[in-house]
């Protein structure tokens, strides 16, 4: 293949299609990615170092026994790469021979500076080499990644971006939905990063700004490269350091490896588990942006959590959500993570990706966290996204936009966006995504949060914390009762073993008397014929006898508290930004005037409703249209019954 420039799409074709046709039969085609990701990252990397390698290989030479450490300083000092390679060997010259394949390509990887090495450790090289040569694969694959065309002249920086996602996919693909919650689509990251950098348009000019930018879920660190591209766009001369971690090895190694070839540090992304351990504890950062995966058990982080989580003012102490579903942990973690407002008003600001569950999940855990988030102003908007976005579910999805200093106009407020409608539809589905967001569509978005209390309603609501946050009061109805002495009633009475046909007689004369006295006369008479009433029988005979009657006076218990009627408690929500008594008057008592509420026994909690706050009925259609489609449809019936009984 000779060295001209072709699309990213090309390309990706090419590395996927071509070398599926050498690991056919070899390994499973669900791991053909775990080969494909490693051969393609090791021949953009030789790429770009081949115009310096030869100087490189002598330089370093000539520095004798450096530590590492120093080499890569001195490397980094005199040809500005923050990797390189010493090794004699490339992937050309190891397959133009077929001997000693295996040991050629070893020796080659090893070849690369140290601060790259565990991006091989990741990948699982040496046990994918191995397996390649056991099959006598290994030589064809090495001969046909040498002749790819990967460097910088040939694919840019973002189109080798688009090929690791092509490729990337279409490895999470062969190995299910699960996977591809490690990568988030491009167009999502778009739109999250101008929302987020659109409050800060006017802090990001000048030559000296310095931005950090960080994503605790960083995967192939698409998010971070994606977001460093659009501050370099609003400010060429803009200072941007990136930050990441990643559980998943391959995705950890796939990012490092981008990070690096876009000119980052060998070290802003790290490996670990989030939840265990924050790699990057006790700093905050400018922007933070993760797609965390949707509904993870924590049972495994478990123990180190809850250990956290006892500690006051911590990223988990605020609460704590089913272990079940771990989204709202991250959401809490990256909130921790912003910069403090600072004296000259700058701030940090997230961009965070859920399910609709931590929108308003009502355990204790969740509706803790979603208070502190309320009353620290943390939250500035909310965004959903539309259905089948992304390649691993077609769930809706939506964007929390935190702000630790929000623009004055938007302090107190939360902004909610109903980006549902905004999409295009893709010309070839990529497992659950169907649908993209294109630039007009993302510019509509991003129209309403700058508009935000002036944008069309229909896709926009500006609310305050007080909207989302309630009061679960109830609400009863006070029975009336009047006194209905019954056989049947006597008879369930008689089951008693403290209540005889004495009693019965006793309480015969009290059939027709007002109820409410009942339970203080009962007793008194049936203690004057030598009987005795305990209080469970006491309790057991006025209820046996009550029977419901609007003309009687609302009825009390022995204690005095009002008796609700039977299977009319409710609770009614009132949202703290109303007035119980008012909303009361209009919600309730116009159906039922008798209504009561015991505001004592209300609960109070929160949640974000965005489907009911943006949902708009459709109007039933008109009984004369609907009669004329029913006689239309029966004349049919008729001349068809017509043409039947005519044959």
């Amino acid at each position: 293949m000779t060295q001209t420039t072709v699309s990213a799409g090309t390309t990706a074709r090419i590395v996927w299609d071509t070398a599926d046709k050498f690991l056919r039969n070899v390994v499973e085609p669900q791991e053909y990615g775990d080969y494909i990701l490693p051969f393609t990252v090791l021949r953009r990397l030789e790429c770009l170092l081949a115009d310096t390698k030869p100087e490189v290989i002598e330089f370093v030479r000539d520095l004798g026994e450096l530590p590492p450490h120093l080499i890569d300083v001195a490397v980094k000092d005199r040809f500005k790469l923050s990797f390189y390679n010493v090794s004699d060997l490339d992937l050309a010259t190891i397959a133009s021979v077929d001997d000693n394949v295996e040991k050629s390509l070893m020796s080659y990887i090893a070849g690369f500076s140290n601060n790259i090495a565990d991006i091989w450790t990741a990948f699982e090289i040496p046990k994918l080499v191995a397996k390649l040569a056991s099959a006598n694969r290994l030589h064809a694959v090495v001969k046909h990644f040498s002749t790819l065309p990967l460097g910088a002249k040939q694919v840019s920086d973002t189109a080798m971006g688009d090929i690791f996602e092509d490729v990337m996919y279409r490895a999470f693909d062969k190995k299910g939905k699960g996977a591809g919650a490690f990568y988030t689509p491009r167009d999502a990251i778009k739109l999250m990063v101008d929302v987020l950098f659109a409050a800060d348009e006017d802090s990001l000019v000048g030559e000296s700004t310095l931005r950090s930018i960080y994503d605790p879920t960083a995967g192939s660190a698409g998010m971070l490269l994606v977001a460093q591209a659009a501050l370099r766009d609003l400010n060429p001369d803009i200072k941007v350091t990136l930050f990441g971690q990643e559980l998943m090895p391959s995705a950890y190694a796939l990012g490092k490896a981008d990070l690096l070839i876009q000119g980052g540090r060998p070290d802003a992304i790290r490996m670990g588990d989030t939840l265990i351990k924050d790699e990057y504890e006790g700093q905050t950062f400018d922007y933070v942006l993760s797609n965390p995966p949707f509904g993870g058990d924590w049972g495994v982080q478990e123990a180190e959590v809850r250990k956290q989580a006892k500690v006051d003012g911590s990223r988990f102490s605020h609460g704590l959500p089913s272990k079940s579903d771990g989204q709202m942990l991250f959401l809490a973690h990256c909130a921790s993570k912003l910069t403090p407002a600072g004296k000259q008003g700058h701030g940090g600001r997230a961009a965070v990706v859920s399910n609709a569950s931590p929108l308003f999940t009502s355990d204790k855990g969740p509706n803790a966290i979603r208070q502190w988030l309320f009353d620290e102003d943390l939250i500035d908007a909310v965004i959903a996204l539309p259905t089948q976005m992304f390649y691993g579910t077609g769930i809706a999805t939506y964007v929390w936009i935190l702000d630790t200093n929000k623009d004055a106009e938007r302090k107190g407020k939360i902004q909610l966006i109903d980006g549902s409608g905004q999409w295009e539809p893709m010309r070839k589905a990529m497992g659950d995504k169907r649908r993209y967001i294109s630039e007009t569509k993302r510019e509509t978005i991003l129209r309403a949060y700058q508009a935000f209390d002036h944008a069309d309603p229909a896709i926009s609501r500006v609310m305050t914390p007080e909207d989302f946050q309630f009061l679960d009061v109830p609400v009863y109805k006070q029975a009336r009762l009047a006194t209905a002495v019954t056989d049947e009633a006597i008879d369930e009475l008689l089951q008693r073993r403290d209540f005889t046909d004495a009693h019965a007689e006793v309480l015969r004369s009290f059939d027709g008397l007002p109820w409410n006295s009942l339970a203080s006369h009962y007793p008194q008479v049936a203690k004057e014929a030598g009987l005795k009433t305990p209080l469970a029988q006491i309790d057991a005979v006025v209820k046996a006898v009550g029977l419901p009657d609007e003309s009687a006076p609302p009825a009390v218990d022995r204690k005095g508290a009002a008796v609700i009627a039977e299977g009319w408690k409710i609770t009614e929500r009132v949202a703290l930004s109303e007035d119980l008594d008012e909303h009361m008057q209009h919600e309730v008592l116009p159906f039922a005037p008798d209504a009561q509420w015991d505001e004592r026994g209300a609960k109070a909690g929160n949640e974000i409703p965005f489907t009911r706050l943006f949902y708009v009925p459709e109007e039933p259609r008109d009984l004369a249209e609907i009669d004329a489609d029913v006689k239309r449809v029966m004349g049919e019936l008729a001349v068809m019954f017509e043409a039947v009984s005519g044959e």
